[in-house]
């Protein structure tokens, strides 16, 4: 069995240091804040998770929530009326073939943490350098890096090929709040896209006081919607949250007359640009590195992929060392194992970065059509659960023709 260090204590350095634990393997995870620092400090996702990805959890047992997390049944999507003001100009919604949940992840991490301890593996709480890597690489057959940034992030370059984006795409805002009127359906995940403007989408959520509402907000660069430099204390970011709503999705804000924070720390601000590396680092001594999750690709949370990718990535990594044998873990089986995630994550990350783009005709054509035949409805929102099946239908103006006159 390897002996094997994970650089990174988040969703998919955690489950695939437990994943290895359970194999057998000697395994060692570094992270740079205890279980406490992490279950009371600030929010750090939204961290929603489609059927397929909690499966990944559920085959090492540690979705440990079932119980208490909010289900999330459906998907529902509204563009506001760009005359009318307080009207959708489209509108539909549809139920998911399996529920998704968010955790919040200041709930989740510091429990794998102390569960990845008490199975076997070794916790280390340090901040890691460069120097530290060539320790790891020196005392280990593979070291993974799934966190880091600075000099560390700096070992993997940058994909220009496969990152079209060079700048933040959005400015992103997180605020995670009680006292929302519920969805009289059934809960969903609330999409709501502004042409030009930015995008807001809600969906309940497990955190810290219990269930809760997660609010995420994301607004073009420049825009009205890139609002959050002057906010400085937890009320002013909340007020802007719900001004927000009330100035581009009013259909929303009606459900936020009685909101409350969940806690001080339930915000985040920020802005980060997407972008894809190169998933080998090599350390000053020649010794490498493999990097793991959003280390390597790191999609903007438009479509809520983030935390989904990560327990995939987790997932894949963990049956090719399963997979491995006796063999070594050099360069070439370093590569082979991204190519075989990146299989998957490549229309992940073409997905996310379209939507970031003005929508073309073809996408609102859709979009309409999934208005009015639930056919259409439903496909739309099952596909997050599994964005390859977007490429089918979506991503191509001929194939949406196609699809939708197969429809017909």
């Amino acid at each position: 069995m390897a002996k094997v260090t994970i650089v990174g204590a988040g969703q998919s350095g955690l489950q695939l240091g437990i994943g290895l634990v359970q194999a057998g393997h000697e395994v060692t995870v570094v992270s740079n804040r205890t279980p406490e620092d992490i279950r009371t400090g600030k929010v750090m996702s939204s961290q929603f998770m489609f059927a397929n990805a909690l499966d990944t959890e559920r085959e090492l047992g540690i979705e440990c929530w079932a119980d208490t997390c909010p289900e999330t049944e459906g998907v529902q999507v509204a563009i506001p009326h760009p005359e009318i003001r307080g009207e959708k100009a489209l509108a539909f919604a549809s139920r998911l073939d399996r529920p998704g949940k968010s955790v919040d992840q200041r709930v989740k991490y510091p429990r794998w943490m102390e569960h990845f301890a008490s199975i076997g593996g070794k916790l280390v709480i340090h901040d890691a350098t460069i120097a530290d890597l060539e320790r790891y690489a020196a005392e280990s057959e593979l070291v993974i890096v799934a966190a880091g940034k600075g000099e560390i992030a700096g070992l993997f370059a940058r994909d220009a090929e496969r990152s079209p984006f060079d700048q933040p795409m959005r400015a992103l805002a997180l605020t995670y709040v009680t006292g929302m009127t519920p969805r009289p359906e059934y809960p969903a995940v609330c999409f709501n896209l502004c042409p030009g403007v930015g995008e807001y989408f809600v969906f309940p959520a497990l955190t810290t006081t219990g269930p809760c509402e997660i609010m995420v907000l994301e607004g073009v660069p420049g825009g009205p919607m890139d609002c959050w430099a002057d906010v400085t204390t937890p009320a002013q970011h909340l007020a802007r949250s719900t001004w927000i709503l009330d100035t581009f999705f009013p259909w929303e804000a009606e459900r936020c007359r009685n909101l409350e924070l969940t806690d001080a720390n339930g915000i985040l601000a920020g802005r980060f640009p997407p972008a894809v590396r190169k998933p080998i680092g090599t350390l000053p001594s020649g010794r490498r590195v493999l990097g793991m999750a959003d280390v390597v690709v790191l999609n903007d949370p438009i479509t809520g992929q983030g935390a989904n990718s990560a327990a995939k990535c987790a997932h894949t990594y963990l049956h090719a060392i399963r997979a491995r044998g006796e063999g070594p873990f050099d360069a070439a089986w370093m590569q082979q194992t991204f190519d075989r995630y990146w299989e998957y994550a490549q229309a992940v990350t073409r997905w996310t970065n379209a939507l970031l783009m003005p929508p073309p005709e073809h996408v609102l054509k859709l979009l309409g059509a999934a208005s009015q035949d639930p056919r259409v409805a439903h496909r739309f929102a099952n596909g997050f659960d599994d964005p390859r099946d977007y490429f089918a239908w979506f991503m191509d103006p001929g194939k949406a023709d196609a699809y939708l006159a197969q429809l017909a």
